[in-house]
């Protein structure tokens, strides 16, 4: 229903003040989001470019890689497009203002038969403006769960970059230990063949004094030709992790990275008997998969009330103004004459959907359907994420176990190894017997290089498996 009567014009503050409510709103969404991929979790660093720090830092590769990830600025830019979406379900809430404006250039030739005299000829300018103001007062929670589920979709693309951000650091970080491993075990590898040349020296010095048989020269030049292959295939898995970790900074993989060599001593104590439970917990809880998850139910139960309230009625304030110069006519049969015709109206106006609650069923059933989906994927991700945690928690503790065998496996195939170098240069040992020590040596070095790395990136990822992977993680894995 409308009312009418005449009062003043409406004002010009409708559409300052529309102006500014729109305005005010941009800025509210604006705020608080993050300036860059990063910046959730490195909130101190900023996305940097150009050459690469020679020796590269940890923290420096695992930076650039958060900015430049695909992942990372995939998620980045849906918080951007989801804060987009939660000013345009606020905008709702703004008055709609609509103006129109024509002006008519008319010709009127009026013609009576047989009567040429009554003949008429007109020509009229009639321009007409108009302004209608519509403002949607109350609607029963249609534009408030519209607004709810935005926002709380906002939330889970935040949850979902804090995800992302995890999930990029532990790669860029494994993938930055990879290459320290690859580097140690090519340093290793070029021992070994030192280590075999030697014994190629000193074997064809025994046989040429006819103290050795030239079995051992011959067993002694094919473990150092075996050596030289194994160095060249260290060079070449050093050169793939470092395109690997090329990539992970969005650079081209042939960019050369040079990463300083891993500290060889590292303390992997650890108390593994207690908190576990309180880890997996408190994961269930804040982990962003399960946050996300958690804004996404939230949203879903938000869409489904919005379903229900679009078949409820809404009240609006509706208003115009109008003014028309079209010629006018006085009375019936007399000729128009040149005036204006001007309306102000103000009133409220209800609007009843009739068929939508008789019609629209499967849409509240699809709603309804939606929010049971998220709630089974919120009990699957916090399950994922408690087998996460156990998983990464008990690969750290082998790791670590690991860790200490190697350390003393490496240091008996040392004492090893020098104990058969000194009885064969002595005359006392025999070629065999110092090739079994060798290979002894580099397997116990490849092993104790890996249990190095394996352990620190167990570290790393156990913390991203609570969600709390960050900075302090890269300085407690300098232990």
């Amino acid at each position: 229903m409308l009312f009418h009567k005449k009062k003043g014009p409406l004002s010009g503050a409708v559409a300052l003040g529309l102006g500014l409510a729109s305005c005010a709103a941009a800025a509210a969404d604006s705020k608080g989001l993050p300036a860059s991929p990063a910046a959730p979790l490195l909130p101190d660093e900023a996305c940097v470019s150009g050459a690469l720090v020679r020796p590269l830092p940890l923290l420096e590769a695992v930076s650039r890689a958060l900015c430049n990830n695909p992942k990372t600025r995939g998620a980045w830019a849906s918080i951007q497009l989801n804060a987009a979406a939660l000013r345009v379900a606020r905008e709702s809430y703004l008055p709609t203002v609509r103006g129109k404006a024509q002006e008519l250039d008319s010709w009127t030739a009026t013609r009576i038969d047989h009567q040429p005299a009554l003949d008429t000829d007109a020509h009229s300018l009639s321009p007409s403006e108009n302004l209608a103001l519509s403002w949607v007062l109350f609607d029963f929670g249609q534009r408030g769960t519209q607004v709810e589920a935005a926002r709380e979709l906002l939330a889970a693309s935040r949850a979902n970059l804090d995800l992302n951000l995890q999930q990029v650091f532990l790669q860029a970080a494994a993938d930055y230990y990879d290459v320290q491993s690859a580097l140690a075990n090519l340093t290793a590898s070029q021992e070994i063949e030192s280590l075999t040349q030697r014994s190629v020296t000193v074997a064809q010095t025994r046989v040429e004094k006819g103290v050795a048989p030239v079995s051992d020269q011959l067993q002694a030049q094919t473990a150092f030709a075996q050596a030289v292959i194994n160095r060249v295939k260290a060079q070449a898995e050093l050169s793939t992790k470092q395109g690997a970790l090329a990539i992970d900074m969005g650079i081209d993989p042939d960019t050369s990275v040079d990463v300083p060599l891993a500290d060889p001593d590292v303390n992997a104590g650890g108390d593994f008997a207690a908190g576990l439970h309180e880890l997996i917990e408190g994961a269930k809880r804040s982990h962003p998969s399960v946050l996300q998850a958690e804004r996404e139910l939230s949203a879903a139960r938000a869409g489904e009330r919005a379903a229900r309230a679009f078949g409820y009625p809404t009240i609006s304030l509706v208003g115009g103004i109008s003014r028309s110069n079209e010629p006018l006519t006085p009375s019936l049969g007399s000729p128009s004459v040149p005036g204006h015709v001007s309306n102000r109206s103000v009133g409220i106006q209800i609007d009843v959907p009739l068929s939508d609650p008789l019609w629209k069923r499967g849409t509240i059933a699809r709603a309804r359907a939606a929010v049971a989906v998220q709630e089974e994927t919120l009990y699957g991700t916090q399950q994922q994420v408690a087998q996460g945690v156990w998983s990464a928690y008990t690969t750290l503790k082998a790791n670590t176990d690991n860790l200490q065998n190697a350390q003393s496996l490496l240091k008996s195939a040392r004492e090893s190894l020098q104990a058969s170098q000194r009885r064969y240069e002595g005359g006392a040992g025999n070629m065999i017997e110092l090739l079994s020590a060798q290979a002894t040596y580099a397997s116990a070095r490849q092993q104790h290089i890996q249990a190095q790395s394996d352990w620190r990136i167990a570290r790393l990822a156990l913390s991203a498996s609570l969600g709390k992977l960050g900075p302090d993680a890269i300085a407690a894995n300098r232990d």
